[in-house]
């Protein structure tokens, strides 16, 4: 339809042609000239209602055109998998044999695996000396990714709870109605603390069909960890590395998950990225695709610019003989 556009210079190549004409003729004529004085405002003005005429074909080609506005939307339906995600914030969890250390690198793959499991309700547990439900299960992937961005050590007392932790991550998942229910546990020390024993946790995750992966964070021999002096400032401490390997490696093997050790964030991107690939989930994508025409507004100022051209041929710039 925009071919029809081409029309517009055409008609005013035509209309200046005429125009051209017309002067020729009336300088032959014997018809008393005006001098420049004379020309009042409708000599002015004796071209807009031509131009009116081009401005209201041109809002007809383009309503012609159809133009609209497009609207994309998704639905996603399926059965998903109810996950927990249970992290480790001790202070040891500051070490920076991670970049920028292990607690930071937890959460920015964290935040991404949610980002990957769309129809899945994940929640998050954190702990240390003690433990904490710091979001409930939820589909609302943005509340989740800001209550994991702001997760920082020293929120709860200082110490390795592993039993705490996954004994709370159990219980967020008691009355789950899901066909699969995973908890994928994160710590890079070993059980020192807690109410909780590692072991009846274990079972406690057993007895609720509950699956645990279990991830050691931290490299081989010793990381460097911020302390506090006694003066009060940071000081870079050089500690050894102590993950319980044994114990992680039965928690996950007794409840039908798999243990994972992570040395770098490379490899904690590939711990997570595999446990997504373990745990699929059934879903289906309808994408919705929904047109508005816009042609109206158009077709009206092609209607107000030709009322508007009539009235001034036919009233202020009327040619009387």
């Amino acid at each position: 339809m925009f071919w029809l556009l081409l029309l517009v210079p055409l008609l005013a190549l035509w209309y200046w042609r005429s125009g051209k004409r017309n002067r020729g003729a009336m300088v032959g004529s014997s018809a008393p000239s005006y001098t420049s004085g004379s020309r009042g405002w409708k000599t002015r003005f004796t071209h807009l209602p031509f131009v009116l005429r081009l401005l209201a074909i041109t809002a007809l080609v383009f309503a012609l055109a159809r133009p609209q506005t497009r609207f994309d939307e998704e639905q996603v339906t399926g059965e998903g998998v109810d996950i927990v995600l249970c992290i480790d914030v001790s202070g040891s969890m500051l070490a920076q044999d991670f970049d920028p250390n292990r607690l930071e690198a937890a959460k920015s793959v964290a935040a991404a695996f949610v980002d990957s499991r769309k129809t899945d309700r994940i929640a998050v547990v954190i702990f240390s000396g003690e433990s904490f439900t710091l979001c409930p299960l939820t589909t609302d992937k943005a509340v989740l990714k800001s209550q994991l961005y702001g997760i920082q050590s020293g929120l709860l007392e200082d110490g390795t709870a592993i039993g705490s932790g996954l004994a709370t991550s159990a219980d967020r998942l008691r009355g789950s109605k899901a066909k699969s229910k995973v908890v994928i546990l994160l710590t890079d020390g070993e059980n020192n603390g807690g109410q909780i024993p590692p072991v009846t946790a274990k079972e406690i995750a057993k007895r609720l069909g509950i699956r645990v992966y279990t991830i050691g964070v931290g490299t081989d021999g010793v990381a460097r960890i911020p302390v506090q002096s006694a003066s009060g400032r940071i000081v870079m401490q050089e500690q050894k590395v102590t993950i319980d390997e044994k114990l992680l490696t039965e928690i996950a093997r007794e409840t039908g998950g798999k243990y994972f050790r992570a040395r770098d964030n490379a490899s904690l991107q590939n711990i997570y990225a595999d446990i997504d690939r373990l745990e699929k989930t059934s879903f289906e994508v309808k994408a919705l695709r929904r047109y508005t025409e816009r042609f109206l507004p158009l077709v009206l100022a092609a209607f107000v610019f030709v009322m508007a051209e009539w009235i001034l041929r036919f009233t202020l710039l009327k040619k009387f003989p």
